[in-house]
């Protein structure tokens, strides 16, 4: 399996996942803004793995030329968001199972090394705003269970870890970090069910926090490399029998 499109072919999509994305761009329209305008539409699931975006509709329906179009696809294909056919057009990335093992190998090594690097605390004012931001990255799961929004639950789980990830203090690591999350959202969209592959994790997210609100770090990194080898081999099994089954 390829990371091209799924066995089978879904028809084009433009226009009703870009139409709200016109008042966005505003007087800027570069390829850049369209690459982010996309990159939300594609990570919030408005489209799907394995479908074939529409040049017509999408540039219809944010105002931009081909040219400016093409480019913010070939951006994304750099992101490895999309993937470009011959002859076919443009496709929204179907991750494989081996990406899927790349991608937590990935984070394994930056979101583990980010919370190692905190040290022992108690720690300086910026670092208890950045675990602020995670503490509340997980109130907002939390919430989302009690009120069973589990595409909320979903993207409260993305936060938590970009904001693990923050802790290095590096903008290019968490650019890194956008950008492997939203391949991972990619996956999480093809499965389906936020509810079983976040809310049992939802707990430990917990307990990761309050290790760091501690000032425990090793703690921390424990909780949390266990958290990470534990979520791959329940999604990569999951994964691997769907994709198989097309």
């Amino acid at each position: 399996m390829t990371g091209g499109a799924a066995k089978t072919e879904r028809r084009p999509v433009g226009a009703e996942g870009a139409a709200d994305g016109r008042a966005l761009l505003g007087r800027a329209g570069t390829a850049e803004r369209v690459a982010d305008i996309l990159r939300d539409r594609i990570t919030e699931g408005c489209y799907a793995p394995g479908v074939r975006l529409s040049e017509e509709s999408i540039g219809g329906a944010l105002g931009v030329s081909r040219n400016t179009l093409r480019e913010a696809f070939r951006l994304l294909t750099h992101e490895r968001l999309l993937v470009h056919r011959l002859n076919r057009g443009v496709f929204v990335r179907v991750v494989t199972v081996e990406d899927l093992a790349d991608i937590y190998r990935v984070r394994l090594l930056v979101e583990c090394a980010a919370v190692r690097g905190l040290g022992q605390g108690p720690y300086d004012d910026g670092t208890r705003a950045a675990i602020g931001a995670i503490e509340a990255a997980v109130r907002s799961g939390e919430t989302a269970v009690r009120e069973r929004a589990w595409q909320q639950l979903s993207t409260a789980n993305i936060r938590f870890h970009q904001g693990v990830a923050a802790l290095a203090g590096s903008p290019r690591t968490d650019e890194l970090m956008r950008g492997v999350l939203a391949e991972l959202r990619l996956v999480f969209h093809v499965m389906d069910d936020p509810r079983r592959f976040h809310a049992p994790y939802l707990t430990r997210n917990r307990q990761i926090v309050e290790a760091l609100e501690d000032g425990d770090a090793a703690a921390g990194e424990e909780l949390l490399r266990s958290y990470l080898e534990d979520s791959l081999a329940q999604l990569s099994g999951a994964y691997a029998r769907l994709i198989a089954e097309g």
